[in-house]
């Protein structure tokens, strides 16, 4: 399972780390949402899984605030 050791190495990191994660992960949806209007993006299932792992990785930062 892929996702569940993705999940895993994001539970394992500081709030830092995730925090600098998360913006790295929208910059990238921002590029890959910027290459699907101009026709260039060969791969559109890579905006899904982008965002899931947004939703991923905001999911542990609430985990860890609430643990706090």
């Amino acid at each position: 399972m892929k996702t569940n050791k993705y999940v895993e190495e994001l539970q394992a990191k500081s709030a830092a780390a995730l925090s600098e994660e998360l913006v790295a992960a929208k910059k990238e949806l921002f590029n890959l949402r910027f290459q699907n209007a101009t026709n260039q993006l060969d791969n559109t299932a890579r905006i899904k899984e982008v965002r899931r792992n947004i939703a991923r990785i905001q999911t542990v930062i609430t985990q860890k605030k609430k643990e706090a």
